[in-house]
């Protein structure tokens, strides 16, 4: 309960982000290397090794408009490593956990291998 969900990585990710008009009219991160085919055709990029490592080519914020959806180069947020739509039932188990045992003695310690 105490994590800072939108604390940025140190880190500009290498992946091109896709970002789609939520129903509020504000960006909302849709994917990470998504739709690449649609990229190159707007960045212009051809060579597949930079295609995958955009973000190591061109400098945080830069930016692909494209109708109701962006392409953005930027920094992953804690809260898109772990979307609710895969850890829903990791928080829902959290929060029972800490209803039962107070929120001081619940942890959640994650490793992830790369």
């Amino acid at each position: 309960m105490a994590a800072d969900w939108d604390e940025a990585a140190n880190e500009v990710d290498e992946c091109v982000h896709e970002y789609r008009r939520s129903p509020d009219g504000a960006w909302e991160m849709y994917g990470r290397n998504s739709n690449l085919n649609r990229f190159a055709q707007l960045s212009g990029v051809t060579d597949t090794r930079a295609l995958y490592r955009a973000g190591n080519a061109h400098p945080e914020g830069t930016e692909w408009p494209d109708g109701d959806r962006l392409f953005r180069i930027g920094r992953l947020r804690r809260s898109h490593s772990v979307p609710d739509s895969d850890w829903g039932a990791v928080w829902s188990i959290m929060r029972t956990l800490s209803n039962l045992h107070g929120a001081e003695g619940v942890r959640l310690v994650v490793w992830f291998e790369g």
